[in-house]
């Protein structure tokens, strides 16, 4: 028999993504109780499909407040959330292919540490470069390497935050789906099906973290923004010999690779396709353009074998910027959506954004630049006093 229960909280998150959970678990070591719905399972969607680089290197400057708070964050990450999650400051290391790569990531490095970031940039070119990765394909000449960047199994730590926060009392609600939202200018009122019936969950404060799918949610209080999903293309091999303890990317863009402790490699690149709203897959011609770019890179790589290939769904928005601060139109919502593939990293640190904003309605980390007001130029909405609204306590 169907029912309907109705639950009062003081912060309702929707999505149990890394930045959903990671809210609601530092609201709950602020005191704030906390509802968090998830249509699916905690972490099973981009979170936790995603390639799992854990870097600051090649952020955009606007990006480096949130990665470095996120840097700290993920070097207590055992006492936080009770695993490790596989995580390494393996180093991450962005190889340059050309005279041109090498100029650019001599730019950034400049451009980091004249900002005031220090995130160690090292530039290793050279003898250096083929006596410490005897492992590269003739086309590398170098890179940057940023020694405590590292890697992660976002499978362990995504979910990790969830059970996390629900250890520290979040109420979180799995296979629940929202199919209702409204705002009676006090109190939001969401209503969530699920197997043996509806909740509807009553909160002061709406956190809009549902990646992918967090356009509806926007649009239905006039914020309409252009997110697009986008699929990564992922795979990874069978268990090698273990040579590479960095994690790699490529300048300009493209494959990226690491080894796991057991020895498989994850690789990622290219683009997968949607099978539909909530289903995707890397098709055959993707996986084919990674083979190739991954023994150009690696020529270890020749004879493995891969053992899985898969995608998933990401939120992508034309500047690649997340969206994360408060709604222009309405107290009490926030939005922290829209991470483009390079979640993973900053993802604890955008939740714990969103705490201080659901209680103290402002940030200690820089966010300006990620104000939804921007996909709103002609319009000059101003902000309501109320969006400052804390939860009830």
């Amino acid at each position: 028999m169907s029912t309907t229960r109705t639950l009062r909280t003081d912060v309702a998150i929707v999505g149990g993504g890394i930045v959903g959970s990671s809210a609601a678990l530092a609201l709950r070591r602020m005191g704030l109780d906390v509802v968090l719905l998830e249509r699916d399972l905690c972490g099973s969607r981009s979170s936790g499909v995603n390639y799992g680089g854990v870097r600051r290197q090649g952020r955009p400057l606007s990006q480096l407040p949130l990665a470095q708070r996120a840097h700290r964050i993920w070097g207590r990450l055992g006492e936080l959330i009770g695993t490790e999650g596989e995580y390494q400051r393996s180093g991450h290391f962005k190889i340059g292919r050309s005279e041109d790569d090498m100029a650019a990531l001599e730019r950034y490095r400049a451009s980091v540490r004249d900002a005031g970031f220090d995130l160690g940039l090292e530039l290793v070119t050279g003898a250096r470069l083929r006596e410490h990765c005897p492992w590269l394909g003739a086309r590398a000449l170098g890179g940057s390497l940023c020694i405590e960047d590292g890697q992660a199994n976002p499978r362990l730590v995504s979910p990790a935050f969830a059970l996390a926060a629900q250890r520290a009392g979040a109420r979180v609600f799995e296979r629940h789906r929202v199919d209702e939202v409204a705002h009676d200018g006090t109190l939001f009122r969401l209503c969530a099906t699920h197997a043996e019936g509806t909740l509807e969950v009553r909160s002061p404060v709406l956190l809009n973290c549902a990646g992918a799918w967090s356009g509806p949610i926007a649009t239905h209080f006039g914020e309409a923004v252009p997110l697009q999903s986008g699929h990564p293309a992922m795979a990874v091999t069978e268990p090698l010999p273990f040579f590479m303890d960095w994690s790699l990317g490529v300048e300009g863009g493209g494959i990226y690779c690491r080894q796991v402790a057991r020895g498989n490699l994850v690789l990622g690149g290219g683009a997968g396709i949607g099978l539909d709203a909530e289903r995707a897959r890397s098709e055959r011609d993707a996986i084919a353009t990674l083979s190739t770019q991954a023994i150009e890179l690696l020529p270890r790589l020749a004879h493995a074998h891969f053992i899985r290939t898969w995608s998933g769904t990401e939120g992508y928005l034309p500047d690649r910027q997340p969206v994360l601060g408060p709604s222009r139109t309405t107290p009490g919502l926030f939005h922290g959506f829209g991470f483009a593939g390079a979640g993973f990293q900053i993802g604890p640190a955008a939740g714990e954004v969103l705490a201080e904003l659901a209680r103290d309605g402002r940030s200690t980390t820089p966010i300006e630049a990620f104000a939804i007001e921007r996909f709103f130029p002609d319009t000059r909405a101003e902000r309501p006093a109320e969006a400052a609204a804390s939860a009830s306590h």
